[in-house]
């Protein structure tokens, strides 16, 4: 079996299975996950970071087969990539979705606070709301289509939220597994597996931010955590792009790498971090990202 099979199915497992995982635990937690989330994303942003900082950015820095060191600034510059591309694609969503629902106003926090806005799902409920409102009074004229209209593009805006961060998720995963192609005899024994793992943690939150709100919407327990496996898939996707990027030469596997850096601290410092700090004000998020953060250096020196 190739490796990039290999790297395809390690990924399903993090990304579909991950989030599947989580999914079912919404369905069976949901009345008092709120805490429970906040430990899992401050715990996930612990360990991404260290396998961010004592990894994938030093071994951008001398990707397999590089005959010396990469410049400083190549590494720089594809972090700095990677972080922008995220934040901007996440801030178009933020601005188109934000703004609809009451209560996120001036005074809202950057960052979200709460199970339905880390998946704008407050956005689809509010359209899925308002289209039940005019249906119920409508007589089946266009007015009634085009609130069908809006409700499909506030799911769809829901899955690209979902599916921006999966993809630089699945990126690191088969950047990490091109850097290592030369020992990927060892299909488990390498930090592609690890961040896989680690992606897989991060999956779980995720999961659950997805069914609670469609399971509070009224949806079949079975149904929602299918559904919310389904919106791991993106993963695979990113996989099999870092992979073949960073297969073609030591400099594309570099920017791979950096570009996928630069993602993941986008998603630890203006997401995880925040987020988990907001939906539990207290010291244990901290206290959990700290273990996270030595788990992930077990990890990768283990």
């Amino acid at each position: 079996m190739s490796i990039l099979v290999w790297v395809i199915i390690i990924t399903a497992i993090s990304g579909i299975g991950g989030t599947g995982v989580g999914g079912y635990m919404g369905a069976v937690l949901r009345k008092d996950s709120t805490r429970i989330v906040s430990l899992l994303l401050a715990f996930a942003g612990g360990v991404m970071m260290a396998v961010v900082c004592f990894d994938l950015i030093p071994e951008a820095f001398r990707p397999e087969g590089a005959k010396e060191n990469m410049p400083v600034w190549l590494v720089v510059g594809g972090i700095l990539m990677g972080f922008i591309v995220v934040y901007l694609l996440n801030l178009c969503i933020d601005n188109s979705t934000g703004n609809e629902v009451e209560h996120i106003d001036e005074h809202h926090p950057l960052a979200h606070d709460d199970l339905d806005e880390l998946i704008h799902a407050d956005h689809y409920n509010k359209h899925r709301l308002e289209h039940e409102r005019q249906h119920k009074w409508n007589d089946g004229n266009s007015h009634d289509s085009l609130q069908h209209r809006e409700l499909f593009i506030a799911g769809v805006v829901m899955a690209c939220a979902i599916a921006l961060h999966n993809i630089p998720e699945g990126m690191v995963i088969g950047a990490s597994y091109a850097g290592d192609v030369a020992t990927a005899n060892s299909i488990i024994g390498n930090s592609g597996f690890i961040i896989a793992i680690v992606i897989g943690l991060h999956n779980i939150p995720e999961g659950m931010a997805v069914s609670v709100p469609l399971i509070s919407g009224g949806m079949n327990k079975y149904k929602a955590v299918l559904l919310t496996a389904v919106t791991g898939a993106p993963t695979v996707i990113g996989a099999i792009i870092g992979y073949c990027l960073g297969l073609i030469s030591p400099v594309w596997l570099c920017l791979s790498l950096s570009f996928a850096s630069g993602a993941m601290m986008y998603v630890v410092f203006g997401e995880l971090l925040p987020e988990s700090f907001l939906m539990w004000k207290s010291k244990a998020p901290g206290a959990m990202a700290l273990i996270g953060c030595l788990v992930g250096l077990i990890l990768v020196y283990f």
